[in-house]
């Protein structure tokens, strides 16, 4: 299992905030360093909300190995070839280094908020659709031609990909997202789930590679949420504790309700034996979300705890 670092940034975190983060997860090995795009959220005070692809730009010029990934941008914030032009010059900044995650906006609250139009669902997936048809497009040979109903290209797309450029297809659904990953995707992202669900959507997901001639072996799957993890029982049941205070509700009640999520939980043997699990059903990557960037004693417990 590899691991890598999931932020969510809207929730708090300045730029500088970030980048040691960044550069700590770089240092402890990981595989890469993830961000939300998101321009709100419903906290008050209302937390500092950079923009995704913006840190991440300066982010490609200070680090040096450690991959960046924006997990995931929603096509209604943007035109695809708002998205494409940002994504090849990251790239570009960082000698080859960036993941393009994509995917359908859901937060209504901030859509709401900045007047941004938020389609009714049938639109957003046909606009999903055609935004990865225009993506491959722009990031294969040149010129680059695909029209659709909602968006048409038809230009020699410089700068070109310094190397491959992952599109990563995420989200929760258990037909749609994982038949559209199988069919455009270098990375199927998911969240926690109960292994059966997992290992179908993953199956899914193949399913459709191989009925548009790809090689699903070639397609990493992954997952990205939260844990509650220890490296004992001890310290275990002292985070449940506190998450459930944080919550107000009961550790137990707490307990039961992340186990049904299938979200990792429990001391460090129980946490791996998951891990375990999830590679079976075909989990290359877990992407472990974490909010307190600050805590970075925390962050290492957890993955640690985890096995990476």
């Amino acid at each position: 299992m590899d691991f890598s670092l999931m932020t969510e940034p809207q929730m708090g975190g300045t730029y500088d905030q970030l980048l040691t983060i960044a550069r700590w997860a770089e240092d402890r090995g990981l595989v890469s360093f993830a961000r939300s795009d998101h321009y709100y959220s419903s906290a008050d005070p209302a937390h500092d909300a950079t923009d995704a692809f913006a840190t991440l730009a300066g982010l490609a010029r200070e680090t040096e190995t450690i991959r960046l990934c924006v997990l995931v941008s929603p096509v209604t914030f943007r035109h695809p070839a708002v998205i494409v032009k940002n994504a090849l010059t990251i790239d570009q900044m960082s000698g080859g280094r960036f993941d393009l995650g994509i995917g359908t906006g859901w937060m209504a609250e901030e859509h709401d908020a900045y007047g941004i139009e938020m389609w009714p669902m049938p639109e957003r997936f046909g606009r999903f659709d055609e935004a990865l048809h225009y993506a491959r497009a722009a990031f294969g040979p040149q010129p680059s031609r695909f029209e659709g109903n909602y968006y048409r290209l038809d230009a020699d797309v410089k700068p070109g990909p310094t190397g491959p450029m992952p599109i990563i297809v995420g989200g929760t659904g258990k037909k749609r997202t994982p038949t559209l990953a199988g069919r455009f995707a270098d990375e199927y992202n998911q969240s926690p789930a109960p292994t059966v669900v997992l290992a179908e959507n993953i199956r899914t997901m193949r399913s459709a590679a191989e009925a548009a001639g790809r090689d699903p072996a070639g397609i990493v799957s992954s997952v990205m949420g939260s844990v509650l993890v220890g490296p004992d029982e001890g310290a275990y049941r002292d985070h449940l504790a506190a998450a459930a205070l944080q919550r107000n509700t009961e550790p137990k009640d707490l307990e039961d309700r992340f186990t049904k999520a299938g979200m990792p939980i429990g001391a460090a043997d129980t946490a791996q034996d998951l891990m375990r699990r999830w590679e079976e059903a075909g989990v290359d990557r877990f992407y472990v979300r974490h909010i307190e960037l600050d805590d970075l004693d925390m962050l290492d417990e957890k993955l640690t705890a985890l096995g990476g």
